[in-house]
C-alpha cells in the first residue's frame, strides 16, 4: 500500500505544474480601511449615510448632518457657478461657510452643528486631515429661562386633556426633556420604586429621576390602554417596536415583547427606515408642542411658555423648595453644575433670600 502510494505521488507530480510540498493558496480578504465599512459606497450621499449608521448616529443626527453637508455644498456651487467635490475642496472651504454663518445671524448652537457635521464628513467618510482654522465664530449673549409660577404651571396644565394633558404633566413632574419623556418604554416605568429610567438622554447619557405619586393612577390607566393597542397589534401580526443599537440583531424577538414597547405609542403604523419593518414609532413630538401653544394662549399669563419651559420650572421649583443644587443637577442630567446654577438667577428668591429695602 505505501509503495502503490507513493507511485501515486509521483504520477500526480509528473501531471502538475506544482510541486509536491505546494499548499493550495488561502485567499485571505483584504481589510477595510479603518473607520470605514466595506465596500464604501460610490455616491457621496450613499457613503455618508453607510458611515452614519456605522458608526452608530442616532436618526435625528445623521438626517442633521446630512442637511448641513448640502448647504455646504450648494454655498460652493454659488461661490464657483458649478458644483464643487468636496475631496478636492479640502478643509479651505469650511472657514469662510462658517463665517457666512455669523455673518448671517445664525446662533453659536447652530454654528456649532455645522461644524459638527463638516468635522464627520472630511474627518469619518473622507479620511481627510481636518483643519477649520480661524472663522469668526457666532456671539451668544447669556439668556435666562423662561420659568412659569406654580400657579401658572396649574393655569397652564388645566388647559390641557387627555394624553397631552399627561405628556405635560410628566414634563414638569419629572424635568425630563420632550424626546427623553417620548422615547420612554414600558420597561423604564417602576411603580414598585417610584422612579423614571431615562436611557437614551442627551448625549447617549443615562440617569434615574421619580416618578409623581399623583401621575401614578393616571399613568397605569394609560399603559392599559397601550397594552391593548399593542396586542391588537400583534393580532394582526405587527406590534413591533425599534430596538436601539444592536439589540435587535442581539434579541431578535425583543421588539414584540410589552416591556419593549413605547410609553406613547404612534396612532399610526409606520415603516422602520432602518430595518423596513412595519410597527409602532413614539408618537411625534409636534402633537404636544401644537396642543401647549393653544394651552397658552388661552392662559392668563403673558410668557413665551413651551415644553422646555416646564423643565425649567421643576428646576427652579425644586431650588426654591430647598433642595440641593447637586440633587437638581442629576435629576436634570446636566454634566456641570454651572449649567443647573442658571436657574438661581431665575429663583422667586434670588441668592439667600435678600429682601428689598423698599419692602422695609
Amino acid at each position: 500500500r505505501w509503495t502503490q502510494r507513493l507511485v501515486q505521488l509521483i504520477f500526480d507530480a509528473m501531471t502538475t505544474d506544482e510541486p509536491l510540498s505546494a499548499k493550495p493558496e488561502t485567499k485571505t480578504a483584504t481589510a477595510p480601511p479603518e473607520g470605514l465599512p466595506s465596500p464604501p459606497k460610490v455616491r457621496l450621499q450613499d457613503q455618508f449615510h453607510e458611515v452614519a449608521r456605522f458608526q452608530h448616529l442616532s436618526l435625528r443626527t445623521e438626517q442633521a448632518y446630512w442637511d448641513w453637508v448640502v448647504k455646504y455644498l450648494k454655498f460652493h456651487r454659488a461661490r464657483a457657478g458649478a458644483w464643487v467635490d468636496p475631496r478636492e475642496l479640502g478643509t479651505t472651504g469650511v472657514r469662510p461657510f462658517l463665517t457666512e454663518l455669523a455673518v448671517r445671524g445664525m446662533s453659536a448652537s447652530t454654528q456649532n452643528q455645522a461644524l459638527n457635521a463638516l468635522l464627520f464628513l472630511h474627518r469619518e467618510v473622507l479620511r481627510l486631515r481636518f483643519v477649520a482654522g480661524d472663522f469668526q465664530r457666532a456671539s451668544r449673549p447669556p439668556r435666562l429661562p423662561v420659568v412659569l409660577s406654580r400657579e401658572e404651571v396649574r393655569e397652564l396644565l388645566g388647559q390641557l386633556d387627555g394624553t397631552f394633558k399627561l405628556m405635560a404633566q410628566l414634563l414638569y413632574g419629572t424635568g425630563l426633556r420632550l424626546l427623553e419623556m417620548l422615547r420612554l418604554r414600558v420597561k423604564e416605568i417602576e411603580f414598585a420604586r417610584g422612579q423614571i429610567t431615562v436611557r437614551e438622554g442627551k448625549g447617549g447619557g443615562g440617569r434615574v429621576t421619580m416618578l409623581p405619586e399623583s401621575l401614578r393612577p393616571a399613568l397605569r390607566e394609560h399603559l392599559e390602554r397601550v397594552r391593548k393597542l399593542h396586542e391588537a397589534d400583534l393580532a394582526a401580526g405587527l406590534g413591533w417596536a425599534s430596538l436601539p443599537g444592536r439589540l435587535e440583531k442581539k434579541y431578535a424577538n425583543a421588539g414584540t415583547e410589552w416591556p419593549w414597547q413605547w410609553v406613547f405609542p404612534s396612532a399610526h403604523r409606520s415603516r422602520d427606515p432602518v430595518s423596513g419593518r412595519m410597527g409602532r414609532h413614539h408618537t411625534a413630538e409636534t402633537g404636544l408642542q401644537r396642543a401647549l401653544k393653544l394651552a397658552v394662549r388661552r392662559a392668563s399669563f403673558n410668557k413665551p411658555a413651551s415644553c422646555h419651559t416646564l423643565r425649567h420650572s421643576f428646576a427652579t421649583h425644586l431650588l426654591e423648595g430647598g433642595t440641593d443644587i447637586r440633587n437638581v443637577q442629576n435629576l436634570l442630567g446636566h454634566r456641570s453644575v454651572e449649567t443647573t446654577q442658571l436657574y438661581t438667577h431665575v429663583m422667586n428668591k434670588p441668592g439667600i433670600g435678600v429682601r428689598s429695602p423698599l419692602d422695609g
